[in-house]
């Protein structure tokens, strides 16, 4: 840790405490982070919000799920050829992901998670997600968010 604090110019305490969430670093403290890290600026921000359960549903398994006071979308995807700079997504409420067809990676926050086709995601809108990597195209799988109601009980 050591040589990462120095190469972003600070020192191994002011690490630790941005670290421990005892100190809020300037924005010039955070590109020097980004920097040392080989990562965009942004990297640092994805999955503030990582407390959240998720539950994958395996292909030929059940499960049922109800949410009172929301309205819902969705949509299909299809994903052809991997791409290196796949969108990450953050929006409220919760989000099912039903595999269709093809292997890919998914990743919400800080953890990569294998779907394949029969599988279904359910996740928390919030947290940063998205695919990460294509492990068999194509790759097709339905969509559903489900946005809380603003003043439904």
């Amino acid at each position: 840790m050591g040589v990462f604090a120095a190469e972003a110019e600070i020192s191994l305490g002011m690490l630790s405490k941005i670290e421990h969430g005892q100190s809020a670093p300037s924005l010039n403290t955070l590109v020097r982070l980004a920097q040392a890290a080989r990562v965009p600026v942004t990297a640092l921000f994805r999955g503030l919000d990582e407390e959240h359960d998720i539950v994958i549903i395996r292909k030929d398994e059940g499960y049922e799920i109800e949410h009172e006071g929301s309205v819902s979308a969705a949509m299909t995807t299809t994903l052809t050829e991997q791409r290196d700079d796949f969108p990450l997504y953050q929006h409220p409420g919760v989000e099912f992901i039903h595999m269709l067809m093809g292997t890919m990676e998914y990743g919400y926050g800080a953890t990569r998670y294998s779907l394949a086709a029969g599988d279904t995601m359910q996740l928390h809108g919030e947290v940063a997600h998205g695919p990460t990597r294509i492990v068999e195209t194509p790759v097709r799988f339905i969509s559903l968010k489900v946005y809380p109601v603003v003043g439904a009980e």
